[in-house]
């Protein structure tokens, strides 16, 4: 059978392109299509180097016109890949780069109270586990609780020379490197400083620490939308932001706050995506059984009006507060439904920011273009 090019082109008009609100064909796709006899040549031009949308794009050009035109034709596609110059938005991408971190992961929830370094811990202590190099920063200036949480209350930081300059060694647990304020503190001082000290604090253990060589640096944020998280945003290359909740009206309110804060146009750090922490109860004596003390589904439909994804469901469990209090946190607890829901947000942390560092241009600050966001463990370099 001999294929009729016009006839071709009518079939892939049939096709849209992604995002456009066009047809192949209109959209300009289509370069230029080639018949002889029963066979078939059609040169794509794509903006996008994804490989799902060429393969996706390939697969519909094929089926289309064995459908439409000839069931038996023989079509080759040959694709192109011209990815428009994105424009310059300084704010995407912003603050002195730390040599030797790749992803700086900013935790933050609108109201204290909803387990944002519980969170922060248990996620630092699951990436550690699938084999990526973590490090935290407590920013969390009036309530430093890292300290406690990875039990190094007593540990201090010693100075080590770098490059000829005196560098702060983070403290490590877990296999986890730690810098609080809490570790410059007593116990029992309070912090009692202005905007301006606070962010002074903060700068020194960010660039005046020996870090080394990490995939993910998470800063545990203080509630609200301060002075610090200005401070932070302005000064660090954040690659992206988590927010926690929990499901109650009132958190997911506060929560809508900081994810605004961080969309917004001063600001413009992409968020991530959300984790809703206390989501369940589920006694101990009735596995089955989940009571929504409160709320449900409270973040998933922020998440939805905010167009954000859910990154996982933290359960309201007993021994998440014990293991924090006691300084080992619960996603090291082996076969347990904690480390199942810690394992899923991390995994979806790791997907999100893959996916974020190849929709934006690259720069000194983002480095990791493929991870094993699907797998338990990190990939080999």
């Amino acid at each position: 059978m001999k294929l009729d090019r016009k006839e071709i082109l009518k079939a892939l008009e049939t096709i849209s392109v992604a995002g456009e609100g066009k047809n192949m064909v209109e959209s300009g796709a289509v370069q230029n299509v080639l018949t002889f006899g029963d066979e078939v040549v059609v040169d794509l031009l794509l903006s996008t180097p994804a490989l799902h949308i060429k393969k996706r794009a390939e697969v519909d050009i094929i089926k289309t016109i064995h459908d439409l035109v000839y069931e038996k034709a023989k079509v080759k596609v040959n694709i192109k890949v011209e990815a428009p110059e994105k424009p310059e938005n300084p704010n995407l991408i912003k603050g002195k780069p730390i040599p030797g971190i790749s992803n700086i992961v900013a935790v933050a929830s609108g109201k204290g109270g909803v387990g944002k370094s519980t969170v922060t811990a248990n996620l630092a202590v699951t990436l550690a586990k699938m084999g990526f190099n973590v490090g935290v920063l407590d920013a969390d200036i009036y309530g430093p609780s890292m300290p406690i949480m990875f039990d190094v209350e007593n540990a201090k930081p010693i100075s080590v020379e770098v490059d000829g300059k005196s560098k702060m060694k983070p403290v490590e647990s877990y296999e986890v490197k730690i810098l609080s304020i809490g570790f410059f503190t007593k116990p029992d001082q309070a912090v009692i400083w202005r905007g301006p000290m606070a962010a002074k604090a903060l700068n020194q253990m960010i660039f005046d620490a020996d870090w080394g060589q990490l995939d993910f640096l998470l800063i545990d944020l203080p509630p609200g939308t301060g002075d610090i998280h200005l401070s932070i945003m302005q000064s660090l290359p954040i690659t992206g932001a988590v927010v926690v909740s929990t499901p109650q009206a009132v958190a997911l309110a506060d929560a809508k706050k900081g994810v605004s804060m961080f969309k917004s146009d001063a600001i413009s750090v992409p968020v991530l995506g959300i984790i809703e922490n206390m989501a369940y109860f589920t006694p101990e004596e009735l596995p089955n059984n989940k009571y929504y003390i409160f709320g449900k589904e409270g973040a998933k439909n922020l998440a939805e009006d905010l167009q954000v994804p859910v990154l996982g469901e933290i359960p309201l469990v007993q021994s998440i507060r014990e293991a924090g209090d006691y300084g080992r946190p619960a996603a090291l607890q082996i076969a347990t439904p904690l480390e199942t829901a810690f394992e899923e947000i991390a995994r979806n942390v790791v997907q999100e920011v893959v996916e974020r560092n190849e929709t934006l241009p690259p720069t000194e600050a983002i480095k990791i273009t493929t991870m094993a966001g699907c797998s338990a463990v990190k990939g080999k370099k």
